[in-house]
């Protein structure tokens, strides 16, 4: 049964939320989330997808350096991958140094391609090994700091020059909202874009609409509230649309089963759908490999195949477009150099950062490369010698237009490293 609604309720929450907030109480509990920034029409920038791979992938792994010899074969005996060419559990050839894991392998043609470029001996440069510590800091963009209450990307949503009133100009998929939306910037919410009609309930859309035409002038609202009633309507009804056109990916792309797979689809669809999308957030969890990690079987093989599945499938299906698109995915903290007893890899620090598009300085590792000897390491670890924030702060300033990278990441100076073109649109 729909939650009873009232106007004075919605006043007196409203006048909580303020504005920007007030249409989420708009809505049945059981209902997505879903609230509105009052912002006006973009100019030409990238739109953002930015994945976090929750949990510590183990990025030594993800981009194995073979050519570090016994370095990297001693502290790994049965998980380092083979040198290329050894075997099927052998890495994929990059630069004769690093190599590929097996099962990121539709990567490589991205990557000959010159549209993805992989960062390493990256991360967040607090000594933290909490997930819930590191994760906060990393998407809040402020290590070390509990104190702050918005993300790096709704600080980016705040201080960008433009103005955009789509409902759609900032998307977070999946069951939680990604820490680095927060801001005063409101991101819509949803799991699923057929999930969001009201989950297939036409009674209660019905019933609801009802209940709203009584108290709001929705058709030609006279108030704020009246015009946040009617861009709730506006929303569920363009996410109608899109999903009643029955989706054909572009190229022959196929995406893998599963959350993470159909978040990236959906994304895709809210892109071509052009909708004002400037950022969206998904996540790709599960990466927490404490024991029998394995190499080309296992969890993390599993998780990686999807991820590489994923990556691929969303750049094939949007091929034409990827010259305005960048996406970016990163991990809170990597693995151990050494393997543990029981055949997997305890909390790290030094990690690998991916970025795909057509304004990546793609068909490299970037490394300011630290070595695997016992006196580089930090602690046991791989260590950080490229701040993640300078990776994101070029990212800011080149493909998404905001040079206001000191509002986004306060007290951070990043120098300049060469990872993004500036901006020729397509």
């Amino acid at each position: 049964m729909a939650n009873k609604i009232s106007r004075r309720s919605i006043l007196k929450t409203g006048a909580a939320l303020g504005v920007i907030g007030a249409s989420q109480s708009l809505l049945p509990g059981w209902m997505p989330r879903v609230a509105f920034s009052a912002q006006a029409q973009t100019p030409q920038h990238d739109t953002l997808v930015c994945i976090f791979l929750r949990g510590g992938m183990d990025g030594l792994s993800m981009v194995a350096p073979f050519g570090e010899g016994a370095a990297y074969y001693d502290a790994r005996p049965t998980l380092a991958l083979s040198e290329p060419g050894s075997g099927s559990d052998a890495a994929i050839n990059l630069d004769g140094f690093f190599g590929l894991h097996p099962s990121l392998s539709p990567l490589k043609e991205v990557y000959d391609e010159n549209d993805l470029l992989l960062v390493h001996a990256t991360g967040l440069v607090d000594p933290t090994r909490s997930h819930f510590d590191a994760m906060r800091f990393m998407e809040y963009g402020i290590p070390g700091d509990k104190t702050v209450n918005t993300g790096w990307l709704g600080r980016h949503l705040q201080t960008a020059a433009w103005q955009n009133q789509s409902p759609f100009r900032a998307v977070g998929m999946g069951t939680m909202l990604a820490d680095s939306l927060r801001g005063p910037v409101s991101p819509l919410s949803l799991q699923s874009i057929a999930d969001f009609h009201f989950r297939g309930r036409a009674d209660q859309l019905h019933r609801l609409r009802q209940s709203l035409s009584q108290l709001y002038a929705v058709q030609a609202p006279a108030d704020m509230l009246g015009e946040q009633a009617g861009l709730v309507f506006e929303t569920i009804d363009t996410l109608k649309q899109i999903q009643s056109a029955q989706y054909q990916p572009g190229g022959g792309a196929t995406y893998p089963d599963g959350e993470f797979g159909m978040g990236l689809q959906q994304i895709a669809q809210l892109i071509k759908a052009d909708v004002g999308l400037e950022v969206a957030c998904l996540d790709l969890g599960g990466w927490d490999t404490h024991e029998n990690q394995g190499t080309i079987g296992g969890a993390f093989a599993d998780l990686a195949g999807m991820l590489g599945r994923g990556l691929h499938a969303f750049y094939t299906d949007l091929h034409e477009q990827m010259g305005n698109i960048t996406v970016v995915a990163m991990s809170e903290f990597g693995r151990r150099v050494s393997e543990n007893g029981s055949h997997g890899t305890d909390h790290g620090h030094g990690n690998v950062m991916f970025a795909m598009g057509g304004g990546v300085n793609g068909g490299q590792v970037f490394a300011q490369w630290p070595t695997l000897s016992p006196t580089a390491l930090d602690d046991g670890d791989l260590a950080i010698t490229t701040d993640y924030r300078a990776v994101l702060a070029e990212l800011l300033s080149n493909r998404l237009n905001n040079p206001a990278v000191t509002d986004i990441f306060p007290g951070f100076e990043p120098s300049p490293l060469g990872l993004f073109h500036s901006p020729e649109r397509v």
